[in-house]
């Protein structure tokens, strides 16, 4: 009975403290994430005020977090998006997974990591986080922008890498010989490719299967499903999160709408979880030691993402400033930053302190390269142009044809 007094003393402070963060995050206009992550530091082991009583059951829900944020990823998309994405933007997908996974595989390997080491923390530093980018966008009212689709793209296509990334992570992580991991990289690809095949052509019959105008039983057979199927995928070393994210593209229409609108507090709830068990597994301590190795992998990433936005709206025929817009948008790193680490901490402890580090400084600077990278590039380059001596008065109507440029520049 004592335990279980202390579980839920522990568990409502948890739950109520992540309110209170959220509000604020909300408050001040930033994501949560990091907040999160100071919270699991702050209560872990090595913190202020470690947590006993509730330690396994967020553990418990620290799984349950990342199997519902991959669901309603892969809700966001339908296969055939998925599709259209994979024919498009395969080049920029390159592009981005060179530019951004290198940086991070160099940095393990520099800090004598070894080889697994150097393949996670590549993922570490090669993905974006489509969460804090779709608010950002949200927020700065970009969505109708000609550069959002193609930031979309380069997103969606990260996205679906995972489910690729992910089987081969773990079977390193595993000790896997060669034979084993490349077993294991088959059925990941043959998993992939027939959830996409099956969705594509039978999407309405799963779809109907699945449908319930009850929402109760909605829930229960999409919650269920997708956790079921997750074990199972987890049992063959495919990933839990890929089971999920693959659950998701099946579900179409009206269907996959209603089940969002079901989980995503549910996710919202245990995805803040996740965030706050990742902070107790962290040793405060070892954080300070790996700040400057963080912060310049954090300023070599945020370049390389910028680059790598640049190259996918050039591609698409948007000017300047619409590929400085959307290689800003594209440098904040999180969730699946952390889930990968989290994969990875078992076997390499090392990778969470500084992936914890990463995180932190890019969720906090992704915003604010979203919003001002092309502005100080604009300035910077009238800066550099700006001739000394005596200055023409400008021509009548200048002010106001400037004016009428600038607002449309939203849509370059």
């Amino acid at each position: 009975m004592h335990n279980t007094t202390a579980l839920l003393i522990e568990l409502g402070a948890v739950i109520l403290g992540l309110g209170l963060i959220g509000r604020f995050a909300g408050r001040i206009g930033l994501s949560p994430i990091p907040l999160y992550l100071l919270a699991g530091l702050a209560f872990g082991h090595g913190g202020l005020l470690p947590l006993d009583a509730s330690e396994d059951f967020v553990a418990v829900g620290a799984e349950i977090g990342v199997i519902l944020l991959l669901l309603l990823l892969g809700l966001e998309y339908s296969a055939s998006e998925l599709v259209t994405s994979l024919r498009t933007q395969y080049p920029s997908g390159a592009v981005d997974f060179v530019l951004n996974a290198t940086p991070g595989a160099a940095a393990a390997l520099l800090l004598g990591w070894g080889p697994v080491a150097a393949v996670a923390l590549a993922g570490v530093t090669w993905i974006s986080s489509s969460g804090v980018i779709a608010k950002v966008l949200t927020d700065l009212g970009r969505l109708g922008n000609r550069e959002t689709p193609v930031i979309l793209g380069v997103l969606v296509i990260e996205d679906l890498s995972m489910a690729v990334y992910l089987p081969l992570l773990t079977a390193l992580l595993a000790g896997v010989g060669l034979a084993g991991g490349s077993i294991t990289l088959l059925i990941a690809l043959g998993t992939v490719g027939l959830v996409l095949y099956v969705a594509l052509r039978h999407g309405r019959l799963i779809s109907r299967a699945v449908s319930s105008d009850n929402p109760e039983m909605l829930l229960l057979v999409v919650l269920g499903l997708t956790v079921l199927v997750a074990g199972i995928a987890q049992q063959l070393q495919v990933s839990a999160a890929v089971g999920a994210f693959l659950v998701g593209i099946a579900l179409s229409g009206e269907v996959a709408e209603g089940a969002r609108k079901l989980l995503t507090p549910l996710r919202d709830l245990f995805a803040a979880v996740f965030f706050v068990f990742f902070g107790l597994s962290t040793d405060p301590a070892a954080i300070p030691p790996v700040l400057l190795p963080a912060l310049l992998l954090a300023v070599a990433t945020a370049l390389t993402k910028i680059l790598t936005g640049w190259y996918a709206a050039r591609r698409a025929g948007i000017g300047p400033r619409g590929r400085l817009r959307a290689g800003g948008a594209l440098v904040a790193r999180g969730e699946f930053s952390i889930v990968i680490a989290g994969l990875a901490v078992a076997t390499e402890p090392r990778i969470g302190p500084i992936a914890t580090a990463y995180v932190l400084i890019l969720v906090v600077l992704g915003p604010l390269t979203a919003r001002w990278t092309e502005p100080a590039v604009g300035r910077l380059r009238g800066a550099f142009r700006r001739k000394p001596g005596p200055r023409a008065d400008p021509p009548p109507g200048h002010e106001e044809i400037a004016e009428a440029s600038g607002a449309g520049a939203t849509t370059t």
